[in-house]
């Protein structure tokens, strides 16, 4: 039995790493290089920690099933993990109250360890953050990392006097200019992680303290979330709170957070290049352009990142600017900032291969053992193709099953419903006719997965 709670934070967007990151599909599970998401590497970190029983994980309702795929590919059985889903996003010390208000309902380990699902750590985190406990008693516990340069994109905690293994905090400071950080290099604070540890007992202490509406919002075990007020962690407790400690984390902590630090983590040719391209006199520059076949001349210190409906480009010093630009689309309700042409489900997904005004064609691909809703659609037709595996086909009152190279046609205002209860993915092509075609003309009747 494990002495450690692990909760981990996926709630967030990313939005300085958009094209890749957006609403529906954020940062922490972008899977990128055929490696593990961020999220997925947290998980498995956790597990280090905590049986998946004493696992919490805070996400939205939008990711839930992000969440549940990726825990079942890291080869752990979602059911036996703690999710809680959150109705609308309100910062860390919400969303951290609520997963230990749960850990003491279900008389969890009180030691807790909170991670956001969007970092990148070494092997020996591990053991430097068990190490902290020991401070857990006394202290609520912070990470912070020796800075490598004068970022401008982190806060920073400023130590105090030495207390075990960590020192207390004097200060919290803000993400500061170029020459506020260089000043703060010199004087020897440390970049904040982000990353917590403590007691539950004194968490709920010092929340009672300095946050008494956030506590008494989950004494409840649904409470209203939409009342409860947005701040994070540092701002609600631990800039007020005189029991608070860091500890210095060496072990390789990277947030990932702009293409400057995956430029920074990624590796390099001999000419300080990142990525898969081809190159003539380039030098320094970051691409992620997929299978496209990329070329770069006489270019240098530049990110080039391709999905298949959005192209960025930008210098590699002004990927901190990308957040800027995406708040530019969002005021224009620009829908590129929300969903990719790739679309996750909890069954699969489907990847929109291309639109017109009155059709549109997906691939689709159903995982093995799960099926899509059983739906209906007003104004669309779809004729479906499949190209792998075999589908379990509703259609009306009719059932049958059709394997590779086969089809069907699916008549508007007709149930049907779409599954695999094969062992391999299902993968079909759909060419959807009518003159709407937007995902709003769904009416479900049956559905595995609890969806509306």
């Amino acid at each position: 039995m494990s002495t450690i709670t692990s909760v981990i934070l996926a709630g967030g967007i990313g939005t300085r790493l958009w094209p890749l990151s957006r609403t529906n599909y954020p940062k922490q599970f972008l899977q990128i290089a055929d490696r593990e998401s961020l999220f997925q590497e947290t998980f498995t970190r956790a597990l280090k920690l905590s049986e998946p029983a004493d696992i919490y994980i805070v996400t939205s309702e939008l990711h839930q099933f992000l969440v549940i795929n990726q825990i079942r590919d890291c080869g752990c059985d979602p059911a036996l993990v703690h999710i809680l889903k959150e109705p609308v996003g309100k910062n860390t010390l919400p969303a951290i109250t609520w997963a230990v208000s749960e850990v003491l309902r279900c008389s969890s380990p009180k030691k807790i360890v909170v991670f956001p699902s969007d970092h990148s750590l070494a092997e020996e985190a591990i053991t430097e953050i068990t190490g902290a406990l020991s401070l857990t008693d006394q202290y609520l516990v912070t990470f912070g990392v020796q800075p490598r340069s004068p970022h401008t994109g982190y806060g920073y905690i400023a130590p105090g006097e030495p207390c075990g293994i960590g020192m207390t905090i004097a200060e919290f400071k803000e993400k500061p200019d170029r020459e506020t950080a260089i000043l703060y290099l010199k004087k020897g604070y440390l970049w904040n992680s982000g990353i917590f540890s403590f007691h539950a007992d004194l968490f709920c202490e010092e929340l009672h303290r300095y946050a008494p509406d956030i506590a008494d919002a989950f004494k409840t075990p649904h409470p209203d979330y939409y009342a409860i007020r947005s701040i994070s962690m540092d701002y609600g407790l631990m800039e007020k709170t005189g029991r608070g400690a860091v500890v210095l984390l060496n072990a390789g902590w990277s947030d990932l957070g702009t293409f400057q630090a995956w430029y920074d983590h990624a590796l390099h040719d001999a000419d300080g290049n990142a990525g898969t391209f081809t190159a003539i006199d380039a030098s320094r520059n970051y691409v992620h352009t997929g299978d496209k076949r990329t070329a770069l001349i006489g270019v240098s210190d530049l990110v080039v990142v391709d999905t298949m409906d959005a192209l960025l480009v930008c210098k590699r010093d002004e990927s901190e600017r990308v957040g800027s630009l995406v708040s530019q689309l969002k005021e224009k309700s620009d829908p590129i900032t929300e969903i990719h042409r790739h679309v996750y489900r909890p069954w699969g997904g489907y990847t929109e291969l291309e639109r017109c005004n009155n059709f549109r064609i997906k691939r689709i691909t159903v995982r093995p053992g799960e099926q899509l809703s059983l739906q209906m659609h007003r104004h669309r037709s779809e004729h479906w193709i499949v190209v792998r595996g075999m589908a379990d086909v509703t259609l009306g009152d009719e059932t049958l099953c059709i394997g590779a190279g086969e089809s069907t046609f699916v008549k508007a205002g007709t149930r049907h419903r779409l599954g695999n209860s094969g062992i391999l993915p299902l993968e079909v092509i759909e060419v959807q006719i009518g003159e709407y075609l937007e995902e709003d003309d769904i009416e479900r009747y049956d559905d595995t997965y609890g969806r509306t």
